[in-house]
């Protein structure tokens, strides 16, 4: 980055600085997405000023994208980076550089590579067959952290801020009335615990603040692992222990991932990440529970329950209302 145009390296850290309205990991990636294509710059434009860089040089960059295999959204996030900084360079700096307009156009349509991963959630079997190899190694911290998430339905960066008072705290019972099925009402007793305010995703920079909700079988293993780590000062959850001094830290994104792309994905033998626990719950709420997309939204914590179905919601057979077409 420190070999990119002077010029470029401080126009970016100018827009960068004066994007109060994003959130910190939009912001964050919104940094990645121009530090890659100013880098792109100077490798195949001769380190060319971006006030002179035309809308063909930038087809070159997103072919560029295309050729390195990333997925269509990727893609797409990386141009609309470039283009928010060049409408803010046009209207900043209207004055100064009058005749700069932005090389990004919304005509500059991005190649559908079809490099996407296939959405397939965890069955409720294979999430216990995963617990249940989870306690028969003793992998307390990961079995509490996946149950945790996957009873919440909450995001690594959530499950993260999790805090070790919440084994302290009262669970919350409430009677409701539930359909058998057989279509029978009947009454039961829903049992389940909040968490502190913990910040979520959303528009605004700090997120979206929500208490999550999580049930029994979570808050057994976050107690069995809190008595296996034993005491030590870091209020967290999750954590990680240095072996040099002993010092305890709160984990970071990062370590959830390696837990899911090494030891989770092992035992069910196939391609697991975080984000795969809530889709899964979401899923099996509605496919394998029969309850409402509704009761899956407001978990999740989605404002419209459009998303939910659209997006965390994965149906084997979607297409199975066609199918008298055919009779």
């Amino acid at each position: 980055w420190n070999e990119v145009l002077e010029f470029n390296r401080n126009m970016v850290q100018e827009y960068l600085d004066n994007q109060a309205e994003l959130a910190v990991k939009t912001k964050i990636g919104y940094e990645s997405g121009l530090k890659i294509f100013f880098y792109w710059v100077k490798e195949h434009l001769n380190n060319k000023n971006l006030l002179d860089i035309k809308k063909k040089e930038f087809i070159r960059y997103l072919n560029w994208l295309t050729n390195r295999g990333l997925s269509d959204s990727a893609i797409k996030f990386k141009k609309s980076c470039v283009s928010a900084f060049c409408n803010y360079v046009m209207m900043m700096y209207e004055d100064e550089y009058p005749t700069f307009r932005s090389f990004v156009t919304s005509e500059m349509k991005v190649v559908k590579t079809g490099y996407v991963h296939e959405k397939v959630p965890l069955t409720p079997d294979e999430y216990v067959m995963l617990c249940e190899e989870l306690e028969r190694r003793e992998e307390w911290q990961k079995l509490a952290y996946l149950v945790f998430s996957y009873s919440t339905g909450c995001r690594r960066a959530e499950a993260r801020q999790l805090l070790k008072e919440v084994v302290d705290y009262e669970p919350k019972e409430k009677k409701i009335k539930v359909v058998d099925e057989d279509g029978v009402e009947h009454e039961a007793v829903s049992k389940s615990y909040q968490t502190h305010t913990i910040r979520c995703k959303g528009s605004s920079i700090v997120g979206k603040p929500r208490k999550l909700k999580f049930g029994e079988d979570a808050m057994q293993w976050l107690k069995k692992w809190l008595e296996e780590r034993g005491e030590d000062d870091c209020p967290y959850m999750f954590v990680i222990k240095k072996k040099k001094d002993g010092s305890v830290r709160q984990v970071g994104e990062d370590t959830f991932n390696g837990w899911c792309n090494k030891l989770f994905a092992s035992i069910v033998g196939r391609r697991v990440h975080p984000h795969l626990f809530r889709e899964s719950r979401a899923t099996n709420i509605v496919v394998y529970e029969k309850k409402s997309a509704e009761v899956a939204q407001k978990l999740l914590g989605h404002n419209d329950v459009s998303t939910t179905k659209n997006h965390y919601i994965i149906k084997e057979n979607e297409d199975d209302e066609s199918d008298e077409a055919f009779i």
